[in-house]
């Protein structure tokens, strides 16, 4: 069992420095969150020693595991020529060599630091672009902390149910549409109706941050007719899907080739690195080479960049039987988990693809934004505190996703489905 108090401590401490006493709003959970000393493959160790398996897994950043060999090798590598230049390297013209063999569809790509980064200047570029200036996106699609974006978003938005951010301009969010996930229609009505003031449509292939939730049949087929037919730009948010349903990402796993693409994430393998890119008549717009203005001190950091050279490369080695392998463990660990939910006669959902899924507590099937929020959370909540006693460390929000990674062993998963069906049980009673 966790040391309870111990962790409070630290909590308690931290609350009077820190805003919420933590660096970023989706880390809380009450009635408060561990604190991490170390971590290795897929486990990670609290200040006290206790261990958990770890299916938050960097909220999917870490597809190789925690400290893979190969990233580590690299950054100490790296590390014994320096950590920072602000003057062009090699190794930057390599990683985006390595992500367009990967991603075609980008055929320029500037290195950021954050998805966030990533998205607001794939935005700006598309109004650049089209010289329009709406977007469309989809309710519970989370695209990072910036105003245009921070509408109806999933991730810590819904789990605190916030609907907009304070402290943002209205001038900006009025330039933002949304429309319901998986409902083609309302978005065709929405685009024939702003068609001439649509710069893009921006979205997550697979929404992974309002829990987890798939496309319909040919919905994302039928975007990418209709953005092309009005000359609207389509913008995919591959933060979490680049490198994790394939070594090309969602585009590459549903056969649709965007305009613009963004990538975070797997793409650091743990490290700050984020990428931007596209068609190049497009990403031509940038500064130097064009009057679209985006900058960063740390943009191409050699460490980052280092480590995501690395981390594509490892992903490339094994992507013949990586994600077979994953697709294997998260339909196992699915099912499992909808047998003892069945046993217990709770109603529920499990959405799975790939290495990624999540239970929501209700009976109707989550395909949005309102079936998402419709599930009962106090449940999701109980489970989670029981699982985390278990020694299981899933996101504390049911708006969130479990993610597997290459380092998770058939051992892990044979303990959290033993440890599923004593929170479940909880659940239950």
């Amino acid at each position: 069992m966790r040391n309870k108090s111990s962790q409070k401590r630290l909590f308690t401490n931290a609350q009077r420095l820190i805003p919420g006493g933590v660096t970023s709003p989706v880390r809380y959970f009450t009635p408060n969150p561990f604190f991490v000393k170390k971590a290795n493959g897929s486990t990670i160790w609290d200040t006290d020693n206790h261990k958990y398996i770890d299916f938050c897994n960097g909220y999917g950043a870490l597809f190789l595991g925690h400290r893979p060999k190969e990233i580590i090798r690299a950054v100490k590598s790296q590390l014994s020529c320096g950590t920072m230049y602000c003057t062009p390297t090699p190794q930057e013209t390599t990683l985006v060599e390595l992500i367009n063999s990967c991603f075609p569809s980008m055929k320029k790509v500037r290195l950021v630091n954050t998805g966030s980064e990533a998205t607001m200047t794939a935005i700006r570029l598309a109004r650049a672009f089209t010289k329009r200036n709406k977007i469309i996106k989809f309710e519970g699609c989370y695209h990072g902390a910036h105003e245009s974006v921070l509408v109806k978003a999933g991730s810590g938005l819904a789990h605190r149910g916030i609907s907009v951010s304070e402290g943002g301009l209205e001038a900006v969010s009025k330039n933002t549409l949304v429309v319901q996930y998986n409902n083609f229609e309302q978005l065709e009505k929405t685009v024939l109706k702003n068609s001439d003031d649509i710069a893009a449509v921006i979205m997550e292939p697979i929404l992974a941050n309002m829990g987890l939730i798939l496309p319909e049949k040919n919905f994302i087929k039928k975007i990418r007719a209709l953005t092309r037919k009005h000359g609207i730009l389509l913008i995919f948010d591959e933060a979490v899907t680049g490198f994790r349903v394939s070594v090309g990402g969602a585009q590459k796993f549903f056969g649709v080739s965007p305009d613009i693409t963004t990538l975070a994430k797997a793409l650091g393998g743990g490290f700050a690195i984020a990428a931007v890119g596209g068609r190049a008549n497009i990403m031509n717009l940038l500064s130097p080479a064009g009057g679209v203005y985006q900058a960063s001190t740390f943009a191409g950091n050699p460490v980052a960049v280092s480590a995501a050279i690395s981390s594509v490369g490892a992903i490339k080695k094994i992507q013949n039987t990586v994600y077979a392998k994953l697709e294997r463990y998260c339909a196992h660990l699915s099912r499992a988990i909808d047998d003892i939910a069945t046993d217990y006669n709770i109603s529920h959902q499990i959405n799975f693809t790939s290495s990624m899924l999540q239970i929501f507590f209700t009976n109707k099937p989550v395909v949005d934004y309102a079936t998402s929020k419709a599930a009962d959370t106090k449940k999701f909540h109980k489970m989670f505190g029981v699982l985390l006693d278990q020694g299981i460390f899933i996101a504390p929000s049911q708006y969130e996703t479990i993610f597997l990674s290459n380092a998770h062993s058939t051992s892990d998963l044979n303990k959290t489905i033993s440890a599923y069906d004593t929170a479940l049980r909880a659940v239950k009673n």
